[in-house]
Formats: C-alpha cells, sequence, structure tokens
C-alpha cells in the first residue's frame, strides 16, 4: 500500500518538529516522492548523516511501504 504525503510528513514531524517539509509526488501514484526537509537538527551533521536521520524517522518503511524517495536535506537558520 502507498504511502500519502501527510503520513510522511507526520513521521518527519515526530522526530523533527522544527522541520520544514516539500513532498512532491513523482509519479502520481504517493509511492515515488521528492522531499526537502530543512530543520535545525542537521547542524554539524554531514549530507549523508542528515539523510540517515531522514530514513530513522520513516521507521524502516523505505523500500517497503514508501517505495522511493528523492530526499535532500538543509540546515534551517536559528
Amino acid at each position: 500500500m502507498p504511502m500519502p504525503a501527510p503520513e510522511i510528513e507526520r513521521l518527519i514531524k515526530a522526530r523533527f518538529p522544527d522541520a520544514q517539509i516539500e513532498l512532491r509526488d513523482l509519479a502520481g501514484d504517493n509511492d515515488h516522492w521528492a522531499a526537502h526537509v530543512v530543520s535545525a537538527a542537521f547542524k554539524g551533521k554531514s549530507r549523508v548523516q542528515q539523510h540517515q536521520m531522514v530514513y530513522d524517522a520513516l521507521g524502516g518503511r523505505m523500500g517497503d511501504v514508501l517505495h522511493a524517495l528523492q530526499l535532500t536535506t538543509a540546515v534551517s537558520a536559528d
């Protein structure tokens, strides 16, 4: 079953309450998403670490319920 945007946003916000999240459905199927996540929690972390943090927030749903996520991250200004 595909994962709708509100569920993705809920999971990310649960881990990063300050996150600004932009989601775009790449294929119109709720299964292939582009996400841009901005959070102060990423400060001092490498891009790879930032992405790992978001994947962790999704709780193992990548490759299962969520087939594809084109992810970009950024540190929010304090």
